[in-house]
């Protein structure tokens, strides 16, 4: 009766992991020890950034609709308000990109945001 090992499944095991952490420097890319850490901390790393990401765009995107709103003298906060109480229901997404675009149409909706305020 001979013994059992992982051979053949440890070496798929080592294989994918190296595959992962290909492009890492030194021994992040050759030691599977190393390269194991840091591989598990790259996955954590990029779920929490991947839920992060959502945020920094939703302030860029405030930020540029911010911008957008100093010429029709109004700030972001009456501005929503404004679009809320005028049923204007386009996300900010929108907003930015049109404020960037299109600033005719977007000057459209202000006016229509500071008609709904008064």
């Amino acid at each position: 009766m001979s013994r059992s090992t992982y051979g053949v499944a440890r070496h798929h095991k080592k294989k994918r992991l190296f595959k992962r952490a290909k492009g890492m420097i030194g021994g992040r890319s050759k030691l599977y020890r190393v390269a194991k850490h840091s591989v598990l901390k790259a996955e954590r790393f990029a779920t929490r950034d991947r839920r992060a990401r959502k945020g920094e765009f939703r302030r860029l995107w405030i930020t540029r609709i911010s911008a957008a709103l100093l010429d029709h003298n109004l700030n972001y906060s009456r501005f929503i308000d404004g679009l809320k109480k005028a049923g204007i229901t386009l996300d900010r997404k929108v907003l930015s990109e049109l404020a960037i675009s299109n600033p005719a149409e977007f000057g459209q909706v202000v006016e229509q945001a500071k008609a709904a305020l008064k």
